[in-house]
């Protein structure tokens, strides 16, 4: 049963990473339309800094659940949100010091990505 439970919410928490890969994906190749690679490269990179860190927070936490393993699910939780920020860190640290960054459209797409998660439950709630 608790297997069963795992699954559903990982698979809940990949949906919700699904529709923000492809905001963020679509807001890249509309920002590369219309001002060109490097900018688009910039949302792409900003997507990829929120999208990365939320699929691995999803994968580390659910990846117990039920009653009787309740001290692993807490666990798991914090792992994946430790995990989450030091890759969110991370990425940041190669986006500023490896790559020729437009600061812009990577911060705007990197919010979007953020936003999303929170945005997407309230609309499928409503609907």
């Amino acid at each position: 049963m608790s297997n069963v439970l795992a699954r559903r919410g990982r698979k809940s928490a990949y949906k919700l990473v699904i529709i923000q890969a492809a905001i963020v994906g679509v807001t890249s190749i509309l920002l590369f339309a219309l001002w060109g690679f490097q900018y688009g490269l910039s949302a792409f990179a900003g997507g990829v800094i929120a999208v990365l860190p939320n699929f691995v927070f999803a994968t580390l936490a659910f990846s117990h659940a039920g009653a009787s393993a309740s001290g692993k699910v807490v666990q798991s939780f914090f792992l994946g949100e430790a995990v989450k920020l030091l890759l969110t860190i991370v990425l940041f640290a190669i986006a500023f010091g490896l790559l020729d960054m437009v600061f812009a459209p990577l911060f705007a797409t990197y919010a979007l990505g953020i936003l999303v998660p929170w945005a997407v439950p309230l609309y499928f709630k409503q609907n």
